[in-house]
């Protein structure tokens, strides 16, 4: 397979996240991950700077989407209802991906350097969202509190997904796990399913 055919990250991303099932994140090289998709190291660097990249490189985009949906909500949404509407706008996006979640959940479990990569992430994340409500006009205190409460529905959500018995959408428990969280606030208790 030549450096110019279709995919070149898609099979990078699925030759690389193979490896690091079978081998560990830390015992596989570039060189194997390129060699397993049919292409070479350089093509690899052209677009990953390193082989933790396979499993970070969508964060960027991951948190304008989840800031965008926010920023998108009507006017007269709540904060709270503003960052559901996020919620519901990065769910979709996996959807179609549970396997791949699975699997890279997986490998990020075992290895502690992308665990303490995977919380930067998330707290660039909740750093995103928190400018974002801001910028809807929210008092600062209520936005981070807003953030970090998304970023933690998402976090419950997606470990309730990635889970072999799960077969709600993400969405779903992303929506029930909010739901739940308010009916905490308000000195209530969870769903009776949950207890």
């Amino acid at each position: 397979m030549g450096r110019w055919e279709p995919n070149t990250r898609e099979r990078l991303a699925k030759a690389a996240l193979d490896l690091y099932g079978e081998r560990g994140f830390e015992r596989t090289t570039v060189a194997e991950i390129a060699k397993s998709a049919g292409l070479t190291e350089r093509t690899f660097f052209r677009h990953y700077a390193d082989k933790r990249e396979v499993l970070f490189s969508g964060a960027i985009e991951f948190e304008q989407l989840f800031a965008r949906a926010v920023a998108d909500a009507p006017p007269s949404a709540a904060p709270i209802d503003a960052l559901a509407s996020g919620l519901d706008a990065i769910c979709a996006v996996f959807e179609e991906r549970r396997d791949f979640a699975r699997k890279r959940q997986a490998v990020i479990s075992a290895t502690a350097e992308l665990r303490e990569r995977e919380l930067i992430k998330l707290a660039s994340l909740a750093a995103a969202l928190t400018e974002t409500l801001r910028g809807r006009g929210v008092p600062s205190t209520t936005a981070a509190l807003t953030a970090e409460t998304g970023v933690a529905v998402f976090k419950v959500a997606f470990e309730r997904w990635i889970t072999g018995d799960e077969a709600r959408p993400l969405g779903r428990l992303a929506r029930e796990s909010l739901a739940e969280l308010k009916a905490v606030a308000v000195g209530g208790n969870a769903p009776a399913s949950e207890v």
